[in-house]
């Protein structure tokens, strides 16, 4: 199963437009968060839990929102 670790590096590409990359850096981790950098400042997401890893929705919960997965 996939984790967060400190100082990962984390990307995304928008389900909109391909040309845009969403990037962070794991600055902290919790049992139940991480604390993540990125161009808009720093944030705590809640850590999501399904089979083959951990995720996270630093920008919101939305049809079409980011994710970032360990």
């Amino acid at each position: 199963m996939n984790t967060f670790t400190e100082n990962q590096e984390l990307s995304a590409r928008s389900i909109c437009d391909n040309d845009c990359i969403f990037r962070a850096t794991v600055v902290k981790r919790t049992a139940k968060t991480v604390t993540i950098k990125d161009d808009r400042g720093e944030r705590r997401c809640k850590i999501h839990n399904r089979g083959d890893g951990e995720f996270i929705f630093p920008y919101g919960q939305y049809s079409m929102a980011a994710t970032f997965n360990a």
